[in-house]
């Protein structure tokens, strides 16, 4: 939000200059000089440091939100694409995803601090979190030819449940539930950062009763590898389809196997048809408990009444499984294995 008065900021900021709106420029995310890095950073209060990440939607810069008194707290800023500007549905999307996950506050979801502007450009300002994706953890496995310790798949995975279980019980301000269902549950989404938290983000698809987003019936939504067979079906989805896609997760994790790998929707709609999806202990020989191949098996059930009936349910199953018999899995054993995959992430954080 810009501010009104025209004077100099206690941390030295400059203020902006007077533009013409006729003749202000299109914002590029990362400012092609210093008066505009200034002129940024007063309107915006934030500062861009580099950029870090590239999707479809947006590009994801480390930032800082600025303060009085020289206030500095890194963040992400998350841009979205000046062609996807263009477009309404995809602008509503991403503005709807900051409303949306700005009350979600839960140690397993990446936070959302602000929703911001300049110039026609809008960004989110999140937490930035010093980590990986699963997507580059699973790389990481693939190029060595080895699997992940199934327990602490089980463990990443069961904290994903307990991010899930939580937007999904969401209520708002007035006390009814938002019937929120995330619908893009991938590894790319998932976020362990090197302290050994786990996170879920990206809600840019997620669908409430309070968004307006196009008809799920109608517009398919997501990743074809990763859909449930309703999502792939255009049926309506509740919180059991986003269970379904974790679990194809957890398949990969256990296997490094994509149980779907279609091009098309209609490839993934005859795989899901008549492909069975394989016992993961044919795979792995070796290895994989039943009891965990159990639950997993459980969340990829084709008819959604035979899947867990909620998050928190799979989630606690593999909280079972973990710490039944003793000490298990824990945030401190998985920053310090994440650590032993990346040793150099130790030199590399920003806090």
């Amino acid at each position: 939000m810009a501010l009104t008065a025209p004077r100099r900021d206690p941390r030295g900021l400059r203020p902006p200059r007077p533009v013409r709106p006729a003749a202000a420029p299109e914002f590029a995310p990362r400012p092609q000089s210093a008066e505009e890095a200034g002129e940024f950073e007063y309107a915006t209060r934030c500062r861009i440091l580099r950029k870090i990440a590239d999707g479809g939607m947006g590009t994801v810069y480390l930032g800082e939100q600025l303060g009085g008194s020289g206030f500095a707290k890194t963040v992400a800023l998350k841009f979205i694409k000046p062609e996807r500007l263009q477009d309404p549905v995809a602008l509503r999307m991403f503005t709807d995803e900051a409303k949306l996950v700005a009350d979600l506050v839960h140690p397993n979801i990446v936070q959302v601090h602000n929703l911001a502007e300049f110039h026609g450009q809008y960004f989110i300002v999140m937490e930035h979190l010093h980590g990986k994706t699963l997507t580059e953890y699973l790389k990481h496995y693939r190029e060595r030819r080895c699997l992940p310790d199934p327990g602490m798949a089980a463990f990443i995975v069961s904290r994903v449940c307990r991010g899930l279980d939580y937007a999904h019980t969401k209520r708002d301000r007035s006390g009814c539930p938002l019937g929120l269902v995330h619908r893009d549950v991938t590894p790319s989404n998932v976020m362990m950062d090197f302290r050994g938290a786990v996170k879920l983000t990206d809600f840019g698809i997620a669908k409430a009763l309070t968004m307006n987003m196009p008809d799920e019936t109608k517009t398919i939504m997501g990743k074809y590898p990763y859909m449930s067979p309703e999502q792939a079906a255009a049926a309506v989805t509740d919180a059991r389809s986003d269970i379904y896609s974790l679990g194809l997760v957890l398949y990969e994790l256990l296997t490094l196997t994509q149980v779907y790998t279609p091009k098309t929707r209609q490839e993934l709609l005859e795989m899901i048809k008549k492909y069975r999806i394989r016992d993961p202990r044919k795979i792995v020989p070796a290895g994989l408990p039943d009891e965990l191949v159990e639950i997993l098996m459980t969340a990829v059930k084709r008819e959604p009444a035979e899947r867990y009936a909620s998050a928190q349910e799979f989630g606690d199953a593999l909280e079972r499984h973990m710490y039944s018999k003793g000490y298990g899995p824990t945030n401190e054993k998985l920053a310090r294995h994440l650590l032993e995959v990346w040793p150099e992430a130790d030199r590399d954080k920003v806090e």
